[in-house]
């Protein structure tokens, strides 16, 4: 993938911080002029992540929709889809329509809206984002969706995926009865169609132990089957049967239910699922992205100071993590600051920049307005996070 293949981030190009750089694109070294704290991408380990969560997917049968509010990004998403990705998941509607209105196809993107949408506002906008791509949405309540038929009286067909909760507790209905009540509304509404069901086990994603992983995964799949049982036994076709993630996606192929993957993480990877997966063979996918910071201060004894603190990274992980620096660790020090021990075979000097696994690669990629795209030392090119702040 060349520089010039990579979509600009136009708001670098008048930005004085990024003059230097820009000169030097494609130059060895050149990553030492990113402004720090900063957020590097390696494209070859992106790409083969990418690529080899495909060859799983496809390997085994299923569909691979990867989500999107891992990386944010339309070129992320651009890539995984040149791949043969069955489209994107979103976990916004503001995320979707920002992402679809970046992506330039061939024909309409297929996006799910994975979170259960209330009120007529968000329902009114689903209906006009269903103008611009193939969208499905996840309806919890019948309640959702009589608000979404309120609101696609224009014409536009939307598909409905009943959520169902599979353990986290988060959305979804709690058992068959609700499900068949979703169902029944749908097909009673002109513009809707009944799609088949969401089953998303977040619980299971970081949990240490692939043994214990797996028991999750497999109580997740039964409280999904006997919805499923019950939604076919009524008459009701289940065309799709979606959910599963980075930490359990081998697992939930093994269990046989799902026919779509919404795996999202393993493009980056993070200290988090590090920690969790191990060895595990959901562990293979290679950290693409790193933290670049700089040391500010190394004058204290046993610790350096640099500048990525509590506004660098996402905290409801913990720390990040100091990759091939045995014994070093990271601690927050500060809104602005963060602590990085030295031991006797590492003591970096004031102006040395160190690359950290960020602890949790979701929220800390939606800190940031852009990825540099790196090759070793040499930046190649520059993307914008297109989803950042798309929370609404």
């Amino acid at each position: 993938m060349a520089p010039e293949e990579v979509a600009p981030d136009p708001a670098v190009a008048d930005d004085p911080a990024f003059a230097l750089l820009l000169r030097s694109l494609g130059e060895p070294g050149s990553v030492d002029l990113v402004p720090t704290p900063a957020l590097l991408c390696d494209v070859d380990l992106l790409v083969a992540n990418i690529a080899a969560m495909q060859h799983t997917a496809d390997g085994s049968g299923i569909r691979l929709r990867p989500h999107a509010k891992s990386h944010k990004s339309a070129w992320v998403a651009g890539l995984q889809l040149d791949h043969g990705a069955a489209g994107i998941c979103c976990a916004k509607l503001a995320e979707a329509e920002v992402l679809v209105a970046a992506l330039d196809r061939d024909r309409p993107v297929s996006v799910l809206l994975t979170s259960p949408p209330v009120g007529p506002g968000p329902m009114a906008r689903l209906s006009a984002l269903a103008g611009r791509c193939d969208l499905a949405v996840a309806v919890d309540h019948v309640d959702g969706v009589v608000e979404l038929a309120a609101a696609t009286t224009g014409g536009v067909p939307v598909t409905v995926l009943c959520d169902v909760d599979v353990g986290l507790g988060r959305t979804g209905v709690t058992g068959p009865e609700a499900a068949l009540a979703v169902a029944a509304a749908t097909e009673s509404a002109p513009f809707l169609t009944f799609g088949g069901v969401q089953g998303y086990a977040g619980h299971a994603q970081h949990v240490s132990g692939r043994d214990a992983r797996r028991r999750d995964v497999v109580a997740a799949t039964e409280r999904l089957a006997e919805v499923v049982t019950a939604l076919e036994a009524a008459g009701h076709g289940v065309g799709s049967r979606t959910g599963g993630g980075t930490g359990t996606a081998l697992l939930d192929i093994e269990a046989g239910l799902l026919d779509e993957l919404q795996a999202g993480s393993y493009v980056f990877m993070d200290r988090e699922y590090a920690d969790a997966l191990g060895s595990d063979p959901e562990a293979s996918f290679a950290q693409s992205l790193t933290l670049v910071t700089t040391v500010v201060s190394a004058n204290q004894h046993g610790y350096v100071t640099v500048d990525a603190g509590l506004k660098a990274m996402a905290t409801d992980a913990g720390p990040a993590g100091v990759p091939g620096r045995p014994g070093a660790s990271f601690a927050f020090f500060g809104d602005e600051q963060g602590l990085v021990t030295t031991t006797a075979a590492f003591r970096p000097a004031r102006g040395d920049r160190l690359r950290l696994v960020p602890p949790h690669c979701d929220p800390t990629v939606d800190r940031y307005d852009r990825l540099w795209l790196t090759r070793g030392d040499t930046v190649v090119g520059v993307t914008p996070v297109t989803a950042r702040g798309r929370s609404y």
